[in-house]
């Protein structure tokens, strides 16, 4: 019998009319990428392809007493653009607790503020009046004198706001001397070659989409508090006694777990060094973010480890909790085994980044080389949420996918990576992740095409179509194309768009090309389509313990026939067929197998396989 993947790659290769009519549904905006040639039907950035980009100075001045920050933001924007832009939008991302703004999420009345104050705003040196502006919600935008294609404008802005003391949603405070602080500062919004101008307000549940950018920090606090960053710490020195700058280096290159800061250093203090207060420095390239947190009395855990061996680069990753949370004396463990895992098992891509910190918060979110992860109590929670939340490093931080139109180019690779690194970090653990809400709301008024964008979804869709369906795409490839012909379709992804900005059909043209294979029918069926899943057992014979099963799929969308053989005296056995067994459309499929023993049953479905109607998925012998 020829082996399915090498049939799959002979009929795109020759032009197969079971493949040829596959071609995916468009959109103009998307579509006129191609006629611009700034993406290719391949999958690869087309030969005009740009995105822009900015070097930012950030000093702030954060006071845990009221919560205030106060600073300034320099910024060098460069236009790499064709186009001559008479106007830069930017993002404010904190006017989100601002009085009278529009969000989609609760926000206590004790956190409303006037939102982010501009003090004042020069554009190359020339002081601009308030009128040139306009802010409305989160965005904020600028007249400016026309950047022309391939030049630079500088921006200084002085700025101050109130941090929430409540309502935190992916920042503010945590307790009287903690506190996580992200989306701080005016930055300017993505200008690409789909939409132009990035204008979708944020309104607390969709995420984000920046560009890659260059950044230094100067965060000034209150001499007893440790800062943890994006970035490199430039002034470790400066900062901390000379006892805790030889434990974070030791950290830096020890396999080991060190205790950097300890409870019983807290207790004693000296861990800064003495003064009113400490300016720390951070210095980050090509990420899309900086975000910054800071304790008086969390302590510190680290570890090491090569994640690239070709180079023996190491990344360290750190634990940063209140001790209180016993919980998180595991966390370094669990986020080192991460780290670990995506390097060499999945996706197989050594760690882009020099660290990875685990911070204890309220929330469950990342960030680039930051993860803001509430405490709990149940082990396999806590690792599920720690790996779920450091793969994001990935995706969206180094493919710099668009989380507010298209929440499935991330969420759905941090979910099926939440499946498969979970039982690696801990074997027990069958992480079911969203697999019922997707089984229960198939097909209802609610379900919606993955490819829907992610503003438009309401109800559970908002949900499903984010995480658990994507994941069950990329598990249903990966199981199609077996894990090496898959690893080498996502590393030309991976390769390809690293550091850019790909769009949903790059993803798709991507895999094609990385594995010889047209999977058009696939991403069709499973992306754009709508459909329930549901399988059914409709025939067993048996002729001389020489079982066929036929297998029919009563919905309209395919799921791999995975049918479970249990003996009686205990054992069982696994046939298994591909999800490309309904490439063609089919409606049946059989599966055979030999039993050398009495059946008491066989039944139909696995983990990842949704299916309506489980009434007619179990066969016992008469």
């Amino acid at each position: 019998m020829l082996n399915l993947k090498k049939l799959l790659a002979i009929t795109f290769l020759f032009g197969g009319a079971a493949y040829a009519q596959n071609t995916l549904p468009i959109a103009v905006n998307l579509q006129n990428t191609y006629t611009k040639g700034t993406r290719t039907t391949d999958g690869a950035p087309g030969k005009n392809y740009w995105q822009n980009t900015a070097d930012y100075n950030i000093k702030v001045n954060f006071n845990p007493q009221n919560r205030t920050l106060t600073g300034t933001v320099s910024i060098d924007y460069f236009n790499n653009s064709p186009d001559t832009l008479s106007r830069v939008e930017f993002k404010l991302y904190p006017n989100l607790y601002k009085k009278g703004v529009i969000r989609d999420m609760a926000v206590s009345a004790s956190d409303l503020t006037d939102g982010v104050h501009i003090r004042s705003l020069s554009i190359d040196n020339q002081l601009q009046d308030s009128a040139r502006r306009k802010i409305d919600g989160t965005n904020m935008m600028v007249h400016v004198r026309p950047i022309l294609p391939k030049q630079k404008a500088h921006f200084d802005i002085a700025y101050t706001y109130t941090l929430n003391k409540t309502s935190h949603i992916r920042t503010g405070q945590i307790d009287p001397g903690a506190f996580f602080i992200a989306y701080f500062f005016p930055r300017i919004a993505v200008y690409d070659d789909i939409d132009g101008w990035n204008e979708y307000p944020y309104l607390g549940s969709q995420e984000f989409y920046n560009d890659f950018c260059h950044f230094n920090a100067e965060i000034t606090v209150p001499g007893n508090y440790q800062v943890w960053a994006t970035g490199n710490l430039k002034n470790t020195d400066e900062v901390y006694q000379p006892k805790y700058t030889r434990l974070i280096n030791q950290a830096g290159a020890s396999d080991k777990v060190t205790d950097i800061i300890t409870e019983a250093d807290i207790k004693a203090g000296n861990i800064t060094k003495n003064s009113t207060s400490n300016t720390w420095k951070f210095e980050a390239d090509s990420v899309t973010d900086l975000v910054f947190a800071l304790s008086d009395h969390y302590i510190w855990k680290a570890s090491s480890l090569v994640v690239d061996p070709k180079t023996k680069r190491r990344t360290r990753v750190d634990a940063v909790f209140n001790p209180v949370h016993k919980d998180y004396f595991e966390v370094v463990n669990y986020a080192r085994k991460t780290v670990e895992t995506m390097s060499y098992r999945f996706p197989k891509w050594p760690y882009p980044y020099p660290h990875e910190t685990v911070f204890d918060g309220l929330d469950q979110m990342e960030y680039p080389m930051m993860v803001n992860d509430n405490p709990l109590e149940n082990s396999v929670d806590a690792i599920e949420l720690t790996d779920h939340e450091i793969f994001h490093t990935m995706f969206p931080f180094y493919m710099g996918t668009n989380e507010t139109k298209y929440g499935w180019m991330d969420e759905g690779w941090a979910t099926i990576a939440e499946w498969l690194i979970s039982p690696v970090i801990d074997s027990k653990i069958v992480d079911t992740y969203g697999v019922g809400p997707t089984e229960n709301s198939a097909g209802n008024e609610q379900d919606a095409p993955i490819m829907t964008l992610t503003p438009q979804l309401t109800g559970m869709a908002k949900f499903t179509d984010s995480y658990p369906k994507p994941a069950m795409a990329y598990l249903y490839v990966k199981d199609m194309l077996g894990d090496e012909l898959f690893t080498k379709a996502l590393h030309y992804y991976i390769n390809q768009w690293h550091g850019k900005h790909p769009m949903p059909y790059d993803f798709f043209n991507c895999m094609n090309t990385g594995s010889g294979t047209n999977l058009n029918w696939f991403w069709k069926n499973w992306f754009f389509d709508g459909g329930i899943p549901n399988l059914a057992i409709s025939k067993v014979s048996n002729q001389q313990q020489k079982y066929t099963v036929t297998i029919n799929s009563i919905g309209t969308k395919p799921v791999p026939v995975n049918l479970t053989v249990y003996y009686t005296d205990g054992s069982k056995q696994l046939v298994h067929q591909s999800i490309a067994c309904w490439a063609k459309g089919e409606k049946t499929t059989t599966v055979q197998f030999t039993a050398a023993k009495p059946i008491k049953q066989l039944v139909l479905g696995t983990t990842y396989d949704p299916d309506t109607d489980k009434s007619d998925n179990v066969w016992k012998p008469l």
